[in-house]
């Protein structure tokens, strides 16, 4: 899928997001980076900016599912200018 590149996002950001709507779970970092290849530290930090993105949100301590902003994005109807100018707030 073709989608507008958000300056602050990163090729894991993209994985991220998409497992976690092919999945339709409640997902931890450490289950999402054994499926993605990513360190769980690193897969960790990443979550955070997304979170701060509100592209997923936390459900419990330590999980996170996607938004509906999130699904957005990966479908390409979300403004990314707008996102990247939301994420340097």
């Amino acid at each position: 899928m073709r989608r507008p590149r958000v300056s602050w996002m990163t090729q894991a950001d993209d994985r991220l997001l998409e497992t976690l709507e092919e999945s339709s779970l409640i997902l931890s970092p450490r289950i999402l980076s054994v499926n993605t290849d990513y360190s769980r530290h690193y897969v960790s930090e990443r979550l955070a900016k997304l979170l701060d993105a509100k592209l997923v949100e936390k459900k419990g301590d330590g999980l996170y599912q996607i938004t509906e902003d999130g699904q957005k994005y990966l479908a390409g109807d979300l403004d990314a200018d707008a996102l990247a100018r939301e994420n340097e707030k």
